[in-house]
C-alpha cells in the first residue's frame, strides 16, 4: 500500500481531497459506441417521394426566369424605353374601340419586333354593376378587350371581380360566376385568354384578398379561365401577408405587379388607420421602398416555377408625374429604373 492509499485508509475526508493515481491500463482504455441502422426495402420506398420532391423543387427553382416589366400605357416611346432598359415584358392600357384591324396589326408588329412579351391587357370596371345599363357597358367593353387580346396574342385581361356593395360575399360570388360564364367564358375559349383579379381594395372589386379567392376559385370550380394578377402592394395596406397569400395561391398566379406600400407608422402611431383629420398612412412606392418582403415573395414564386411576368407598377408619387401625353416623364422614367436596380439583385437573369 502506497502513501497515498495509507492516507485514504486512515483519513476518508482528506484522501477525498487527494488526487487518484490512474494506472496505465485506465488511461489506454476507449469507449466505443456502434449504431446499428436497419435499412429496408420499404424505408427506401417511402424515401423516394420526398426525394423527388426535393430534387424537383431544386430544378425549379434553378429554372427559375421569370420576365421582368413594366406596367404603362402604350406609346412607341414608351416601347423604345423598356427595350432599352432591358426589359422583357409589358402590361398595357389599351381602348379597343380607337383600334381599327390596321392600327392592331401595326402595334403586333411593333411589339413583336421589339421582341416584348405583353402578359396582360388593364381592364377596369364593374362587371356586376347594379345599374343594368352600367353592366351592359362594362360587359361590352370587357368582351371587346378580351377580342382585342386574342388578335394580339395578349393571354390575360387584368382589373376587378365586379361587386355590388351591400349584398352578402356568396351571393355576390354567384352573380360574378353567372355574368363570366353567360358573357366572358365563351371568348376566353375562342381566343385563350384569361380574366384575372388584383386585390384593390379600392376599387369594384371583392377578390381583395385569400378569403374571396377561396370562395370565388371554389365556385368556379377551377375554371381554366380564372386567376389571379397578384399585386402585394394592395395586401400590405390591409395588414394581410402576401408571402403566405403567394405561397396559398401559387398555382392561380398568372400575372404579377411589382410594387411596394410604405406603412407611415408615426402616423398610425398617433391617429390609427381611420384618422380623423384624414391623414394618409400609407403610399404605394416602387419596389424596395416599402414593407414587402421580396426575398420571401420571390422564393415562393422561385420554387413553384413561375415564369411569366413581373411588372413594375409605378405609382409612386416621388416619381410623378408619369406622362406627358402618352410618353413617360423622365422623372416617371427614373422610377422604373430605381426599381429595375433594386430587382436585379434578387430576379435572374442579372442583367446590366
Amino acid at each position: 500500500m502506497g502513501h497515498a492509499e495509507v492516507q485514504r485508509e486512515l483519513c476518508p475526508i482528506a484522501a477525498a481531497q487527494l488526487p487518484r493515481q490512474r494506472s496505465p491500463l485506465r488511461r489506454s482504455v476507449r469507449c466505443c459506441i456502434v449504431v446499428v441502422v436497419t435499412i429496408t426495402r420499404r424505408t427506401i420506398l417511402a424515401a423516394l417521394p420526398a426525394a423527388a420532391a426535393a430534387q424537383a423543387m431544386r430544378a425549379r427553382t434553378q429554372n427559375w426566369k421569370p420576365k421582368l416589366g413594366v406596367l404603362c400605357d402604350y406609346s412607341d416611346a414608351n416601347l423604345e424605353f423598356v427595350k432599352a432598359e432591358g426589359f422583357t415584358s409589358m402590361q398595357l392600357g389599351l381602348n379597343p374601340d380607337k383600334l381599327d384591324d390596321a392600327a392592331i396589326a401595326a402595334l403586333k408588329d411593333k411589339i413583336q419586333r421589339a421582341g416584348i412579351y405583353v402578359s396582360s391587357l388593364g381592364v377596369n370596371g364593374n362587371h356586376i354593376d347594379p345599374d343594368p345599363a352600367l353592366r351592359a357597358r362594362q360587359n361590352q367593353y370587357a368582351a371587346k378587350c378580351i377580342e382585342l387580346c386574342g388578335k394580339l396574342g395578349i393571354p390575360n385581361i387584368g382589373g376587378q371581380s365586379g361587386t355590388i356593395k351591400g349584398r352578402p360575399l356568396g351571393e355576390q360570388v354567384d352573380e360574378i360566376v353567372r355574368v363570366y360564364t353567360e358573357k366572358y367564358f365563351p371568348l376566353c375559349e375562342k381566343h385563350n385568354v384569361r380574366v384575372l383579379w388584383e386585390p384593390w381594395a379600392g376599387g369594384p372589386n371583392i377578390a381583395t384578398g385569400p378569403v374571396a379567392w377561396e370562395a370565388l376559385f371554389k365556385a368556379f370550380g377551377n375554371s381554366p379561365h380564372v386567376g389571379l394578377q397578384f399585386d402585394p402592394s394592395h395586401l400590405i395596406w390591409q395588414f394581410m401577408d402576401p408571402v403566405a397569400a403567394a405561397r396559398e395561391f401559387a398555382d392561380k398566379i398568372y400575372d404579377v405587379h411589382l410594387k411596394d406600400t410604405e406603412i407611415l407608422w408615426h402616423v398610425v402611431r398617433r391617429a390609427g388607420i381611420q384618422p380623423v383629420n384624414r391623414a394618409s398612412w400609407w403610399r404605394f412606392r416602387v419596389p424596395g421602398y416599402g414593407s414587402m418582403d421580396w426575398k420571401g415573395f420571390f422564393s415562393v414564386l422561385a420554387e413553384v416555377g413561375y415564369n411569366g411576368a413581373m411588372n413594375i407598377e409605378n405609382e409612386d408619387e416621388f416619381f410623378y408625374p408619369p406622362y406627358v401625353g402618352r410618353d413617360f416623364t423622365e422623372q416617371f422614367k427614373r422610377g422604373f429604373r430605381v426599381a429595375h436596380e433594386f430587382l436585379k439583385t434578387l430576379v435572374p437573369p442579372v442583367t446590366a
